[in-house]
């Protein structure tokens, strides 16, 4: 018997600070770019929102919750404290099942 992982989603919910919509939308996809090789990534897409821009959201399928993670230590702790201050506030990420 041949077991099909049943992918989990995770949405990612960013905030920019004010004028600072463009350095985090371009921080964002230096993250997908790391991220995409990550073993267990199915996809990953950065969305902004039509109306508020300052409003960003990140779309991944992986594997498992544990891919994620793993995928998630993998980027530099220096890396990540670049993105503060184009946060107008913590960034927010839920994971999801299929419905």
């Amino acid at each position: 018997m041949e077991f099909t992982l049943v992918p989990i989603t995770r949405i990612n919910d960013f905030r920019a600070a004010p004028a600072k919509e463009q350095a985090l939308r371009e921080f964002l996809r230096s993250v997908i770019a790391v991220i995409r090789g990550c073993a267990g990534c199915r996809s990953v897409e950065l969305l902004v929102d039509q109306e508020d821009p300052t409003h960003l959201v990140i779309v991944e399928v992986w594997d498992d919750i544990a891919a994620h993670q793993s995928a998630a230590a993998a980027i530099p702790p220096e890396q990540i404290a670049k993105v503060r201050p184009l946060l107008a506030e913590a960034p927010n990420g839920r994971y999801y099942d299929p419905g």
